[in-house]
């Protein structure tokens, strides 16, 4: 048995083959053109590299309603010539394959659970931050949708009164999470890419406050066992302990600490970064196989 994964991102689309086990086999790149440049190079690569099924993580924010029409179709993404295209059927219909499909961060939620840092926990709650920010949650024992799926880094929050940008970057919202903490929001407060700021440069503390309120409103809210934070933004060393600082300041004594972990072992990076995404597509790869078929694996 191999299973497909894809992670679908805004820069590159990453392809793998992972095994029955769920070892990685085989993994390519392309970059994300448009989708009628995209498309046809994805189907042929597993066309070339064949499987018994298909996982997609993918950008959002995506239709994920399986009683609806639109099932697997993105929406309203910045990434102009994806909006309203519909990538599980384009996808199904080259291959020919049982699909599953999901956001990336919610594959990467998954993938932490039954493979990473959060193995044998009740939820987790998976971050990244890097060209934007996203949010995907595990708990009870599934990945959470609702009305849509969880659109975490367009949580409003609070400007620092001390940041250079007036409005946050996201087209959207003045202040929300993405246009406050992303990488193009770093670029636009500094005039140049978050890498580039000195470790001390007082950057990594604003970056810090903005993420710090994103956790603690997801810690009031869905509570989850544990906080993953991934993604390019989070490279930097210096960033997550200073998150960590923030956080328990601004919960500021309300959650009793005999509830609350410390703040190194609540706050972490993910044990399958880079690959938390892909992982996590090939495991909803393994789960669009109907259940008889993975019966048989056991």
């Amino acid at each position: 048995m191999r299973y497909g994964a894809i992670e679908a991102g805004g820069t590159k689309m990453v392809m793998g083959v992972f095994d029955a086990d769920i070892h990685l086999l085989e993994q390519a790149s392309i970059p994300t053109k448009t989708p009628e440049e995209t498309l046809p190079a994805m189907i042929d690569y597993f066309k070339e590299h064949p499987v018994d099924a298909l996982g997609i993580a993918a950008f959002g924010p995506i239709n994920l309603r399986a009683s609806s029409p639109d099932y697997g179709t993105i929406l309203n993404t910045p990434k102009l010539a994806w909006q309203r295209f519909p990538l599980l059927d384009t996808l199904r219909g080259g291959l020919g394959l049982p699909c599953g499909i999901d956001t990336d961060v919610n594959a990467a939620a998954l993938a932490e659970v039954k493979m990473g840092a959060a193995i044998g926990l009740g939820s987790c709650l998976y971050f990244t931050i890097g060209t934007g920010v996203g949010g995907g949650l595990y708990t009870e024992g599934r990945l959470v949708h609702g009305l849509m799926h969880p659109e975490m880094g367009h949580v409003l929050l609070s400007r620092h009164e001390e940041d250079p940008l007036l409005n946050g970057v996201c087209p959207y919202h003045p202040n929300c999470a993405e246009g406050f903490a992303s990488g193009p929001a770093m670029q636009a407060r500094w005039g140049v890419p978050g890498k580039d700021l000195a470790p001390d440069h007082r950057g990594w503390d604003l970056e810090a406050y903005y993420l710090a309120q994103l956790c603690v409103d997801a810690l009031m809210v869905v509570s989850p066992e544990m906080i993953l934070m991934g993604g390019g933004v989070m490279h930097e060393e210096q960033l997550l302990p200073k998150i960590r600082q923030q956080v328990l300041r601004m919960v500021n004594g309300y959650i009793d600490r005999g509830q609350l972990p410390e703040m190194e072992d609540y706050i972490k990076a993910p044990a399958l970064y880079p690959n938390s995404g892909l992982v996590g597509a090939a495991l909803l790869a393994k789960q669009a196989l109907p259940k008889e078929t993975r019966n048989k694996q056991r």
